[in-house]
């Protein structure tokens, strides 16, 4: 079985250009086939706040009303997503960009909460793997921003890291899946402000008795559940860690590799 890696690029990269360019370098460098999902970055926060739009935000998840939404598809379907597919390019690495729309790739459906109202916040119901396929079999590294559809005519506004678990889920009947969160963390970290105290693997039991302990960040808890999700459902291994060792995650030689017990 042939192998793909799904990647996640975390926001605060997206808005550090020499790290960013310096990802990508080793994005394309990648010789097997390669989906890369991106986060938004500040930029959307900070064209609301220009534009007058107030921002919501609830347990870190964006309330996304119809004028956010706006902004949101503007920065990252286009901007930021079209400035990435450039960056490959430039790296001669062949790329296209989607987001969920395109080619009916992921569908989704706008949250239901009993409590709270997301707005136009989409959980993914499902991924065209075919057309996935078609593009990566032509060997075209496929971008991803993180906007869905709900085949309704609406837009949603997706959580990147679901999306990326959701589309190595999918893919993982055709391919032998890696799926890599990079972010500006070195891994999973014992203490979150010390780097050097990297859990370099986490089982589910592990992981557990961390938990119990209050030794995980809080942060990091939807990234792992997702990571051990993804496991249960077929992708072959999950790694968490910086993105500026991408070349070394790759390999697993760095980072915090997600495992089952």
């Amino acid at each position: 079985m042939a192998k793909l890696y799904v990647i996640k690029i975390g926001g605060n990269i997206i808005d550090d250009e020499a790290t960013l360019s310096s990802f990508l370098k080793d994005f394309a460098a990648i010789e097997e086939k390669k989906i890369l999902v991106h986060g938004g970055g500040k930029m959307a926060t900070r064209l609301a706040e220009k534009l007058g739009v107030q921002q919501q935000v609830i347990d870190g998840r964006r309330i996304t009303d119809a004028e956010t939404l706006k902004i949101v598809t503007m920065v990252y379907a286009g901007f930021i997503n079209k400035n990435i597919v450039a960056a490959l390019q430039a790296n001669q690495c062949n790329a296209m960009g989607l987001c969920g729309a395109d080619g009916d790739t992921i569908l989704a459906h706008k949250r239901k909460h009993p409590v709270l109202d997301y707005g136009y916040v989409g959980d993914v119901d499902a991924i065209n793997t075919d057309l996935i396929d078609s593009l990566l079999v032509k060997n075209i590294a496929v971008v991803f921003a993180p906007i869905t559809h709900d085949q309704q005519g609406q837009l949603l506004n997706t959580n990147a890291d679901t999306i990326a678990q959701e589309i190595a889920k999918g893919m993982s009947d055709l391919y032998e899946v890696e799926l890599i969160y990079s972010f500006e963390k070195s891994g999973v970290l014992l203490d979150a402000n010390d780097d050097t105290t990297v859990i370099h693997e986490l089982n589910p039991s592990y992981y557990q008795e961390l938990k119990a302990k209050n030794k995980i960040f809080a942060g990091m808890l939807p990234k792992l559940d997702n990571a051990f999700a993804a496991l249960k459902s077929g992708v072959s291994k999950v790694i968490i860690g910086k993105a500026e060792d991408l070349a070394e995650l790759v390999k697993g030689h760095t980072g915090t590799s997600i495992i089952n017990d």
